[in-house]
């Protein structure tokens, strides 16, 4: 039923547009409306038909309180080159962003219905490692996952500039060649991937990483961050054009009145460039986005995506293959669309590049915070969030055409560079 409406739905958007909405009157003795008006009805009727179908069960991942671990918080997920899906987390003493946090992995070879047990993959004493970021490789299929070291004394606020010092927020890389059974040792890559002045902190993601597959820039890998001062952040993208062996950094994306833009997610567009799609911690509570047209070296003048509201919260953004051909790629986009509370978990799907957001579906009403979008298949999504005041981190797969259509015209944002 969802494939026919889907289709229903397409024509009737064409016959609309080929021809403007003009008052239809019902025929000569008050027979049937026209074919399109039936049309048009038939869509609405089946629309709300498949809104009323339930989403399935979500499954639990990670629950406070449980695997020896009060809290888990920073959720990432992805598909690995074998199928089975890899979930990190951060494994924290308590609620707070710095409290001991080790990262922590679970498997699951069903696609995401069954969970394995949970694995220690990173821990530093009682320092804290944050914002697991994780990037699988088309060819070789190694995972890479960056993250973050605060020293025990010191959290976003009172980490310093530089290079040298207990005070430095160090960022570090993994991999795994074994669909993550075993991992390296922790590489450290701070002098690469943070700017030599004026950062203080340094935040990847958190998310994902994506590996870029077109143009000049194909095989690049990208890690999104954010950097502070706190208060003053600005997001960028560090880069790897040899697996992940060495890395580069980017340029601040520019921004006309700050915003506060934190934390980072982006996607390739199907002409090669790159979309940044970033927290928007003091401006409006609306997404804010910008465009790279050189391999995320440097972006276009961020700007508000009005579709896209937020509470000041992380969200998840991936292309979709719905096919072999590119050009009919989706890009999904996950967070708690609400601008006064983390509430609402809503996956958005957009078919023009992320100039509009034209499906949409709450998945959780109640307490949802950050989330990671994970391809299954062409025909299905997973998406792994935190839930319920953080008390747990669940994993809900469900249909791409369990996404109905929104019934008014979305707002267009343009993406130039």
């Amino acid at each position: 039923m969802s494939w026919l409406i889907i289709n229903l739905r397409s024509l009737a958007a064409k016959l609309t547009a080929a021809s403007p909405p003009q008052p239809i009157p019902l025929l000569k003795g008050g027979t049937l409306p026209t074919p399109l008006l039936r049309l048009l009805c038939l869509v609405c009727l089946l629309s709300s038909a498949v809104a009323a179908e339930p989403l399935p069960p979500m499954v639990d991942v990670f629950v406070g309180g449980q695997d020896g671990f009060p809290t888990f918080r920073i959720p990432s997920v992805v598909c690995t080159s074998h199928g089975n899906l890899l979930a990190f987390a951060e494994a924290r003493d308590s609620k707070r962003d710095h409290a001991q946090n080790k990262l922590v992995q679970k498997t699951s070879p069903d696609g995401g219905l069954t969970w394995g047990t949970l694995k220690v993959i990173a821990a530093d004493g009682t320092n804290a490692l944050n914002n697991p970021t994780a990037v699988v490789l088309r060819q070789s299929g190694r995972i890479l996952l960056v993250f973050q070291r605060y020293a025990a004394a010191f959290d976003e606020s009172t980490v310093i500039p530089g290079y040298e010092g207990e005070g430095v927020c160090r960022s570090f890389v993994i991999h795994s060649d074994d669909e993550g059974l075993s991992w390296s040792s922790p590489l450290e890559v701070t002098r690469s991937v943070k700017h030599p002045t004026g950062a203080t902190s340094s935040a990847c993601g958190p998310g994902l990483g994506l590996e870029l597959a077109r143009g000049k820039h194909a095989g690049r890998i990208l890690i999104p961050f954010n950097q502070g001062p706190r208060g003053h952040w600005q997001v960028y993208a560090a880069y790897s054009d040899d697996g992940g062996a060495t890395w580069a950094c980017g340029e601040t994306a520019p921004e006309p009145a700050y915003t506060g833009a934190n934390e980072v997610q982006m996607v390739e567009l199907a002409d090669g460039r790159v979309l940044l799609n970033a927290r928007n911690q003091a401006g409006s509570h609306q997404r804010r986005v910008a465009v790279s047209s050189d391999g995320g070296r440097t972006w276009s003048t961020l700007a508000d995506d009005p579709t896209l509201v937020e509470p000041r919260c992380q969200a998840s953004l991936i292309r979709h293959a719905v096919s072999a051909d590119p050009a009919m790629d989706l890009l999904l986009f996950s967070n708690p669309a609400s601008a006064s509370r983390r509430t609402n978990g809503t996956v958005r799907l957009s078919r023009d590049e992320g100039r509009t957001w034209s499906a949409s579906r709450v998945i959780y009403p109640g307490s949802f915070a950050y989330s990671c979008l994970v391809s299954l298949n062409a025909k299905t999504i997973g998406c792994l969030f935190e839930r319920d005041d953080y008390a747990r981190i669940s994993f809900l797969r469900f249909p791409l055409d369990s996404l109905p259509a929104e019934a008014a015209v979305m707002p267009k944002i343009e993406l130039s560079k």
